[in-house]
């Protein structure tokens, strides 16, 4: 059997090595979570009906993104576990299986491209305009789905290996040049035709196709610990894909469940009025700012975990758990008070009419009241990845979001006014930690707590 040496997940201190591997994900997340305000920003220029067909277009765009990041959880836990068992083959393995996965990814986003966007886009909206704009965004950042893809399985195979600081740089460099054109192709700056809400599309996909590329050069160049083989890359591994595709799968349920209920939450909003819908989409995009910070610190913790469970180091593995706790709650406090502080300021970034505003400052400051339970069950739920029992993660999102929140959004909408949906979050939050709880408690005895000291 092949082996490999000690990593520094198995040697580091646990809070230097959780801050730098998380940080420069972090980072890279709070960078991604600006283009994707600063993309909104700029089409809410054009209208509020462009404002919301990017909202409508969110479920698929999400569900590109579950399958993508559901396959890299995957790929992420088995390559670490390998990397911990010092076991290079299957190290190798699941990182050349990757890259078959990610085309096959992309394979299945193109026909929804070329098949799926116009009518998907229809089931929300009557309106021509916003029809229009919506399956224009839909079919250009499914069609070239490629670059997403590629750019979130290669950040994976680098966060796998420890290597968090590259995937930072390939997150940022796609982040950057998204900014960078958003304002240029939508508005036709600089000699390029006025293209609005297809030409934010074609600057987000430019930015994830030149991710991808710098992704794939450092995992070429600054990734010793795996070896790509373009022989090994088209051949099948059953066993490997199973593998694979055992953690993963839940996780794409698990994530897929969030763009059903979006696509539900836009059909509830619908209800009221459009506005109602754009403001949704407005809070989707803020929210980001503190979820993806959290999100970027889990994805530093899983592979830690999964690095001291293949290696046995069960102390390494509390410490890990306490401190990023810790770190998430702080996070995700200080979204729930600049929510509530500051929610005209942030609406009017996107320039709300007062309808916007009477629709929008209670939503924010109600619905961010769940963002500190939110952070537990984050950071939780890594321990069910890390170990391979992600089918709790996605028992806790369907209670979440499908059980709870999708019913409570609707029976709230009979009291006649949309203050009243945004409760649905907070009440959905709650139900979930207490399931979250009794879930972890069960693994940790399960897994962790038979270790020796």
């Amino acid at each position: 059997m092949a082996e490999l040496g000690e990593n520094k997940m198995g040697v580091m201190p646990v809070k230097r090595l959780l801050i730098s591997m998380a940080l420069p994900m972090m980072v890279s997340m709070l960078v991604q979570a600006l283009y994707n305000v600063v993309d909104s920003l700029f089409v809410a220029r054009i209208s509020e009906k462009a404002l919301a067909a990017v909202t409508y277009a969110m479920p698929l765009q999400n569900l590109m993104i579950a399958v993508g990041a559901g396959t890299g959880v995957g790929v992420n836990a088995m390559l670490s576990k390998a990397l911990g068992e010092k076991n290079k083959t299957y190290s190798d393995r699941a990182a050349n299986t990757a890259i078959l996965l990610t085309i096959f990814n992309f394979l299945i986003f193109l026909l929804v491209s070329l098949f799926g966007a116009g009518p998907f886009i229809a089931t929300q909206t009557k309106d021509a305009v916003t029809a229009a704009y919506g399956t224009q965004y839909l079919s250009i950042v499914t069609g070239f789905s490629f670059g997403l893809m590629f750019q979130m399985m290669f950040e994976r195979l680098l966060q796998s290996t420890g290597r968090t600081f590259y995937s930072m740089v390939s997150q940022m460099t796609g982040a950057i040049v998204n900014i960078i054109l958003d304002p240029i192709m939508i508005f036709g700056l600089l000699g390029f035709p006025r293209l609005e809400v297809a030409g934010a599309a074609i600057a987000t996909v430019i930015g994830q196709c030149i991710a991808a590329l710098v992704g794939l050069i450092f995992n070429l160049r600054k990734n010793p610990e795996i070896t790509f083989s373009f022989r090994k890359i088209f051949r099948f591994h059953w066993k490997t894909i199973r593998t694979i595709y055992f953690v993963g799968f839940p996780t794409i349920l698990m994530m897929s469940i969030g763009s059903v209920m979006t696509y539900m939450m836009n059909q509830i909003l619908n209800i009221f009025s459009e506005t109602a819908v754009a403001v949704f989409g407005v809070y989707f995009k803020i929210q980001s700012f503190f979820f993806m910070p959290v999100f970027g610190l889990n994805n530093g913790l899983i592979p830690i975990l999964a690095y001291n469970y293949g290696a046995r180091k069960k102390a390494r593995i509390n410490e890990a758990l306490k401190f990023a706790i810790f770190l998430a709650v702080c996070i995700m406090v200080a979204g729930t008070l600049i929510l509530n502080l500051f929610p005209e300021t942030i609406l009017a970034i996107f320039g709300a009419s007062e309808e916007m505003y009477r629709i929008g400052v209670p939503a924010l400051r109600i619905i961010s009241l769940h963002f500190p339970l939110a952070a537990f069950g984050i950071v939780m739920g890594s321990i069910f990845q890390a170990f391979s029992q992600s089918v709790y993660s996605l028992i806790v999102s369907v209670l979440r979001q499908l059980v709870a929140l999708i019913p409570a959004a609707y029976l709230l909408t009979f009291l006649g006014d949309v203050v009243y949906v945004w409760w649905a979050f907070p009440i959905a939050e709650i139900m979930s930690i207490v399931v979250s709880v009794i879930f972890f408690r069960k693994v940790y005895r399960k897994i962790v707590a038979p270790m020796p000291d």
